[in-house]
């Protein structure tokens, strides 16, 4: 019997330093030694995919989590009880998630529920 492993949320912070341009390179290296990343160079993702820009927020994530999990709109159906066309018109930004389904989805997916919202 498979067991459903639950992902726990990750909980990062973003830090944002201010100081001398010739110790950047030192206090980037003390960072990385307690597991921070430099993302100064980092673009926001509706930068690099502007088509997606008049597409609500939770209708890309709905859609991109779905993929990612290898699941068809049919297939997500089965799994959460919400209606395929519900599926269709959330990824398509015609209806919203809502708490209750978002809950449902974020469980099938491995997600916290919130990313919907």
């Amino acid at each position: 019997m498979q067991v459903r492993t639950k992902k726990h949320h990750t909980d990062t912070v973003d830090i944002r330093i201010t100081g001398p341009k010739e110790k950047k390179a030192e206090v980037l290296r003390d960072l990385k030694k307690h597991g921070y990343v430099d993302t100064s160079d980092c673009v926001p993702w509706r930068e690099l995919f502007p088509e997606l820009e008049v597409e609500p927020e939770y209708s890309v994530i709905l859609r991109a989590a779905r993929n990612r999990s290898g699941l068809t709109q049919v297939e997500l159906s089965e799994k959460t009880g919400i209606a395929q066309s519900h599926l269709s018109s959330m990824e398509n930004g015609k209806l919203e998630i809502g708490k209750d389904r978002a809950k449902r989805l974020a469980e099938v997916l491995n997600l916290d529920y919130r990313i919907f919202l």
